[in-house]
């Protein structure tokens, strides 16, 4: 008896020592699986990361591209203003001393009653060089403007006005110094432009957006009954009867007098109120 226990021990101990070494085996072969594994998947992020830092290169590369296109672009754009402002000028110059030049000469000064001689040849040019140089100014502040120089269109479009004070150039002129006010935050200065320019040429080609600009610009103060005015203004306009300024207006002051105007209570209301109302 004491033999078949010992041979049992000895085969039970037997059985142990191959599950152990079958766990080690299977032990092994697992861990070389999961570090096949992880090699495999760090060969992919690399790869995965090469991949990222190719279209990151790729994504500078357009951006430059994009940034220096955007540049010709612009430049393209300031020389083609100024051929266009050149040929402007040349246009308006040979205008001036040929189309115009008989109107001109036909007109009489009087003075005194007396019809005097009709300008001088000279005078004629002197004139027309004169409206030549401001044109000229003004489109060279036009293009500064759409560049963004405000500052630098603002001295621009001021030079122009001082020169001619009067007629479209001088009426354009003011206006564009509003806006130029307007783009560098001096809204009580562009006021100030806006309301000259609106009392000085009442019926100009930009009085009815003149008053349009005052109507916003008090809007956005939150000063109503100075945009109401400014609004009424432009609907008693007759030259501003047909123009886009008219029908914008006239919907802002409808919607400013229907927030003026109380919301009556129906009468139902009041009556079911006094229906409900406890006896006494």
């Amino acid at each position: 008896m004491a033999l078949v226990l010992a041979g049992c021990s000895q085969v039970t101990m037997l059985r142990t020592q191959e599950m152990k070494a079958v766990g080690t085996d299977v032990q092994v072969a697992v861990l070389s699986n999961l570090d096949s594994s992880v090699q495999y998947l760090s060969a992919q992020n690399d790869s995965l990361r090469a991949e990222l830092d190719s279209i990151k290169s790729q994504m500078a590369l357009q951006k430059r591209m994009m940034a220096e296109i955007t540049m010709l672009s612009r430049r393209m754009g300031d020389e083609s203003e100024r051929n266009d402002s050149r040929q402007e000028e040349i246009i308006y110059r040979l205008d001036m001393l040929l189309g115009k030049s008989d109107k001109i000469l036909a007109k009489k000064v009087v003075v005194s009653g007396a019809p005097q001689a009709p300008m001088s040849m000279d005078s004629l040019e002197r004139e027309a060089e004169k409206l030549v140089e401001a044109e000229a100014m003004f489109n060279t502040a036009r293009s500064d403007y759409h560049r963004g120089e405000y500052k630098l269109a603002y001295s621009g479009f001021k030079q122009v006005y001082e020169q001619m004070k009067t007629g479209e150039l001088a009426e354009n002129s003011l206006y564009w110094m509003g806006l130029c006010l307007i783009d560098v935050n001096q809204i009580d200065k562009a006021k100030k432009v806006f309301v000259g320019l609106a009392d000085a040429f009442p019926e100009g080609q930009k009085a009815c957006i003149t008053m349009f600009k005052l109507a916003s610009i008090y809007g956005t103060e939150g000063n109503v009954d100075m945009q109401k005015q400014y609004l009424q203004k432009i609907l008693n306009s007759k030259n501003c009867a047909s123009s886009a300024e008219f029908e914008q207006a006239a919907g802002i002051l409808q919607e400013l007098l229907e927030k003026d105007t109380p919301t009556p209570v129906p009468a139902a209301e009041g009556s079911e109120a006094q229906q409900q109302a406890p006896q006494q």
